[in-house]
């Protein structure tokens, strides 16, 4: 593990990462492979809609889509990395109460790449959602800056 990541977020004992947040008409929950169809479904059909969405530069998600094995190899390893601390990928479902509603999009929280000491949060909702992707940037914003240790010049995610 590099020192970035062993830095991201304080140790177990200090800060707990965490595991839900409740906004108005959706709630996060850490992505997992449970979430492998809903996922591939919500991004694989918004795929213009989320390369447009402000904060998602480059090559995500791929045109070509993906196969159900590999996105669920990528729930894994975005899985992993939640457990080892070392970035923290959430779904975004619809509706407040747990066990209900569709993967309508997510949230990642990662260190920077090209700048280090930085945080990159980006979010995305389906195309048919839009008018949620405002109230999750501003309560994952609030949430960011309530609960998380970064401190916000640190942070970048891109305004909606």
């Amino acid at each position: 593990m590099s020192s970035d990541q062993q830095t991201f977020v304080p140790p177990a004992d200090v800060f707990e990462v965490p595991v839900r947040l409740v906004g108005e008409g959706f709630r996060l929950e850490p992505l997992g492979p449970e979430h492998n169809e809903g996922d591939l479904a919500a991004w694989s059909g918004s795929i213009a809609h989320v390369r447009a969405t402000p904060g998602f530069l480059g090559d995500w998600p791929p045109l070509e889509g993906m196969s159900p094995e590999a996105n669920l190899a990528d729930l894994v390893r975005h899985a992993r990395d939640f457990a080892e601390r070392r970035g923290f990928t959430y779904s975004v479902l619809e509706g407040e109460r747990e066990g209900e509603g569709e993967v309508i999009g997510c949230l990642y929280i990662y260190p920077a790449k090209a700048e280090p000491g930085r945080v990159h949060v980006s979010s995305w909702v389906r195309a048919d959602r839009v008018a949620l992707d405002k109230a999750v940037y501003d309560t994952v914003t609030r949430w960011l800056a309530e609960v998380w240790p970064f401190d916000a010049e640190r942070i970048a995610y891109a305004a909606r």
